[in-house]
């Protein structure tokens, strides 16, 4: 416990410290956002504004993973796993994609970076080696990362997939959440605050399911799931990392996180979904995240739908994502992002609801 704490805090004080030195840097350098022109006017303002911000949550979880390792070795507990860094190489993996976006947004001065072509290629890429790795490299108890099963709070047994089907699988999850919090980031603090209460979340499942492992001696009810301590200790440092970056993140924000942050996030808490056998749980989970995505969705199906019957193409919402909605719709920004922090929280609560009772059930 002591070691999650270490991760948290040491993040925690990496990005409020760092972020600062990231923003003086980037402005030098005219790394200002670019803002999309059929967007809400009030945003316009915000042009210019430094953004790939996400290079210091990433910084800050490594750091923090680092820190907690140090203080491991004092106490000669054992060093980083394998579940632990492929955590991180996929967080550093799809935040070097987003990292490319963003870099050719600014070089372009527009608001449109790589092609989706390139982005999903990157994508897949990540996910690959992440899949394969996580689905062949046993431990000495013959577990490994991930498992071929379909997971709720744990596998479900009837749902296997085999090794292809794992890592296809592997893939769409990635692919899906990296996306859904990119298209979340999109007000200041939103997919920040958001994503910081998701990661609280798996840090909380990750060290419950530690303390019920299966390990040398399986017992009724324990979790089967590889090095969850460590799966804790990254989720515990990015979310300190996200805490830390909401302090300059807030309205008014004096930074964006741009895609660097947004994808590799939602990278990680795809890969958290995975190692920790949540995967379906991770739609409770980051419902925030799975709402606005499917408001995209929604407006993209409907607006075809209806020019191919009438010719003429029509909306649901005043525009996607659903936090532009209710921007047009007279809300004001802060209470927009105030209201869906609230959303996320209760997302992330019922989520760890659900596991607690599968875990009060099982011990």
């Amino acid at each position: 416990m002591k070691t999650i704490l270490v991760a948290a805090v040491v993040s925690l004080l990496v990005s409020i410290l760092c972020t600062p030195l990231v923003v003086r840097w980037f402005r030098k350098r005219g790394f200002g956002q670019e803002i999309r022109e059929d967007g809400p006017r009030s945003h316009l303002a915000k042009r210019g504004t430094p953004t790939m911000g996400g290079v210091a949550i990433i910084g800050a979880t490594i750091v923090g993973y680092v820190a907690a390792h140090i203080v491991m070795a004092f106490r000669r507990d054992s060093g980083p796993t394998l579940t632990g860094l492929l955590l991180l190489f996929l967080m550093v993996g799809l935040g070097f994609v987003g990292f490319l976006d963003d870099f050719i947004k600014l070089r372009k001065q527009r608001n449109l970076g790589l092609r989706a072509r390139a982005k999903f290629g990157g994508q897949l890429v990540v996910a690959l080696v992440f899949g394969i790795v996580a689905i062949t490299q046993h431990d000495r108890l013959g577990l490994t990362v991930a498992s071929t099963h379909i997971s709720y709070v744990r596998d479900i047994g009837a749902l296997g997939l085999g090794t292809v089907g794992f890592v296809i699988l592997a893939y769409l999850i990635v692919t899906a959440t990296s996306n859904a919090v990119n298209l979340t980031d999109g007000l200041d603090g939103l997919a920040a605050g958001a994503s910081a209460m998701v990661l609280g979340a798996f840090t909380v499942i990750a060290f419950l399911q530690s303390r019920s492992t299966c390990g040398h001696s399986p017992a009724p009810g324990c979790y089967v799931v590889r090095d969850p301590v460590d799966a804790a200790i990254v989720a515990s440092a990015a979310m300190g990392a996200c805490f830390g970056f909401l302090w300059w993140n807030a309205s008014p924000a004096q930074i964006f996180m741009g895609d660097t942050g947004s994808m590799g996030l939602g990278g990680l808490m795809a890969g958290l979904a995975i190692v920790c056998r949540t995967e379906l749980l991770l739609v409770v989970l980051g419902g925030l995240f799975a709402a606005i995505t499917l408001s995209v969705a929604m407006q993209i199906g409907w607006f075809k739908l209806t020019r191919i019957r009438t010719g003429t193409g029509r909306r649901i919402f005043r525009m996607a994502p659903l936090h532009h909605h209710f921007e047009l719709g007279g809300w004001e920004q802060v209470t927009v992002i105030v209201r869906f922090w609230i959303v996320a929280g209760v997302c992330a609560a019922l989520g760890m609801g659900l596991f607690y009772a599968d875990y009060i059930g099982a011990t």
